[in-house]
């Protein structure tokens, strides 16, 4: 089977390859899934899992990406709860080759099916930014009605669903990012907008949960917002900084088929829209990681049409 592999740490995005693969092997519990669809996360180039097993073995040349929407082709032995020609949709595990290959093997309690009007491109921006956005909001930062909540990066792959998500839940949203998300994010539900270039961030006011998918010095100065008793809810980096009379938390998403199939079904009746900002071929995954920043929402790699 074609997949983008990479051999070398030090080489960066250049270290892409379109090349050929085993078929994969299906463990107990899993499901071999011929991918549609497949996200990627730009800075997974540095995770150690990518470049080594839950051992610490050597596991290169390996296959990254972690998100993807696409057709059940092999049952492993054990399997339960999803049939071979089923479409489904979901989340590889982070030390294990990913979804940026015709074929891949994922656990089967990761994946959740999918309806055959959702699209896979549409289905494939879901999995990770769906799941960051739901459980950073409600399950870490336990946002209610009439909260206020800054979502940073506001018109990006999670961003641009927290904002939605929040919105929904009777929540005033504040959104970040460049110049040019200011419409997005106001489109979407976001009451105001803040350009992180120009604008100071303090104008945002008091609030009650950050969504932070940034870092750094914008991580840092958003604890200075939030009320007594609020959340800063990160992705980027365990923070450095506490809020004075708050919670600072860090997470790494979990996949949850449950949460993944309430996403489908907000998509399917119009509740929900994730940005698809760019579609590309398996063979221009190398660029489209180079570019991601250059576009709203999420990137998707398209590896098959459907059929």
């Amino acid at each position: 089977m074609r997949a983008i592999t990479v051999r070398d740490r030090d080489a960066g995005v250049g270290g892409l390859t379109l090349t050929d693969m085993p078929y994969p092997h299906a463990a107990e519990n899993d499901v071999i899934v011929r991918v549609h669809a497949a996200g990627f996360t730009p800075g997974e180039l540095d995770w150690p899992a990518t470049w080594s097993d839950r051992a610490g073995r050597d596991r290169t040349p390996s296959i990254p990406g972690h998100e993807l929407s696409g057709v059940v082709a092999e049952l492993g032995y054990g399997t339960t709860g999803l049939t071979v020609g089923q479409r489904v949709f979901g989340l590889t595990d982070w030390a294990r080759n990913g979804s940026l290959a015709e074929y891949t093997a994922v656990e089967a309690r990761n994946l959740a099916p999918l309806a055959a009007d959702v699209d896979h491109t549409v289905a494939a921006a879901l999995p990770i930014s769906g799941l960051t956005a739901w459980q950073g909001l409600f399950d870490h930062a336990r946002l209610t009605t009439g909260q206020t909540v800054l979502v940073h990066g506001a018109a990006g792959g999670v961003g641009s669903i927290a904002v939605q998500l929040a919105h929904e839940a009777g929540a005033y949203v504040i959104g970040t990012g460049r110049a040019a998300d200011r419409d997005i994010a106001l489109e979407l539900g976001a009451r105001r907008f803040l350009d992180l270039d120009a604008e100071d961030l303090k104008q945002a006011g008091d609030v009650d949960v950050v969504l932070d998918v940034i870092g750094g010095d914008i991580l840092d100065r958003s604890t200075d917002l939030v009320r007594p008793g609020g959340t800063v809810v990160t992705i980027a980096a365990p923070p450095t900084v506490q809020p004075k009379d708050g919670r600072a938390v860090f997470f790494v998403v979990e996949p949850d088929r449950a949460r993944l199939a309430g996403l489908a079904e907000r998509v399917r009746t119009g509740r929900l829209k994730p940005i698809v900002g760019d579609v590309r071929p398996l063979a221009d995954t190398a660029t489209a990681f180079a570019r991601h920043r250059r576009t709203p929402g999420k990137t998707i790699i398209q590896v098959a049409e459907e059929g």
